[in-house]
């Protein structure tokens, strides 16, 4: 599905009438024209319409099509194809992750979007508000999604180190009951996060290397990009180390609150042992037994029972154990 589709001239959007094999034969014939097609999950169909013209590998085009490709740049030659994740953070812990992949090649640039985290409206506008950089051609086009992809891991990044805060704070207090549940799936969440951005970090390199020829104008720019996503990778592997003590803390509190229960149950257990034991002595069914006979037998066996239980209640309240 063809969503927007527009000629670019000296920065300013022109509109795109009649075919359009016709409006990429104007642009390449312009130095500061190209034409920038924008798709939503299309099928192989809809490249029918541009893939001779443009000369674009068909292996290239079944990875648009269908999606659910790893984050890699492919060269051939005249044109290249990029795959990049998109990622937004939904609550409760929930990384979403789209893709978005793109053609440049001389004159042109197809974008191509798969899932709902897909940052391109804003793009495009912002590509429009600066005519400055959208006239320096297609590749330009290519670093402004990076930079928007990179930009929305970021914000993602910090999403994740606020819920990271929360629940080390819940788990100190002790509020809220077991978290191991949600423990387990933040770190399930920014390992899904980590397989989005981590691949993406040779593509930047390839093209700050200026080993893209296509590229090499924006080379500087891509490096800016590079550096954003770098920091967003030791963020990363500092929030999964984090999380992993955060675990480790609750599991250990677990651990210390089930002693602390074993032993108000030991010595609660050895409270109830003393009243039991002499009541049980006395509940024996023996004719001669000594104090059976007495008037003050009862009264005496029971405050040997209390007694008995308050010396102990006042040992193990002093030690810690109550």
């Amino acid at each position: 599905m063809i969503v927007d589709c527009a000629l670019y001239r000296g920065g300013f959007r022109q509109k795109a009438d009649g075919d359009i094999r016709e409006t990429l034969r104007a642009a390449r014939q312009e130095a500061d024209a190209f034409l920038w097609i924008g798709l939503h999950e299309p099928g192989p169909e809809e490249f029918d319409t541009v893939r001779k013209d443009l000369g674009l590998h068909p292996l290239a085009i079944d990875d648009a099509a269908y999606g659910h490709q790893r984050p890699k740049l492919e060269d051939y030659g005249d044109n290249i194809f990029v795959v990049l994740k998109t990622a937004t953070y939904a609550k409760p812990a929930e990384v979403v992750i789209g893709e978005i992949m793109l053609f440049v090649g001389a004159g042109f640039v197809i974008t191509v979007r798969h899932g709902a985290a897909n940052p391109l409206a804003p793009v495009r506008r912002r590509m429009e508000s600066d005519p400055d950089l959208l006239a320096t051609g297609p590749t330009a086009v290519l670093y402004a999604v990076l930079d928007e992809v990179v930009g929305s891991y970021d914000v993602v990044n910090h999403d994740i180190e606020a819920d990271i805060i929360a629940l080390e704070s819940r788990i100190f207090t002790r509020s809220g009951g077991d978290a191991t549940e949600d423990v387990y799936t933040l770190k399930r969440e920014i390992l899904e996060f980590r397989t989005a951005q981590d691949p993406l970090l040779p593509v930047l390199q390839e093209l700050v290397k200026g080993r893209i020829p296509l590229c090499v104008r924006h080379k500087e720019r891509f490096r800016d990009v590079q550096d954003t996503l770098l920091r967003i990778d030791q963020q990363i592997d500092a929030h999964s180390e984090m999380v992993t003590s955060v675990l480790t803390a609750h599991l250990a509190l677990q651990g210390r609150q089930q002693n602390e229960d074993m032993r108000k149950i030991s010595a609660w257990a050895a409270i109830l042992a003393v009243p039991t034991m002499i009541a049980g002595i006395y509940g024996m069914n023996f004719e001669h037994m000594p104090e059976t006979g007495w008037v003050f037998g009862y009264p005496l066996a029971v405050l040997c029972m209390a007694a008995a239980c308050t010396v102990l209640y006042r040992k193990f309240k002093k030690s810690g154990w109550l």
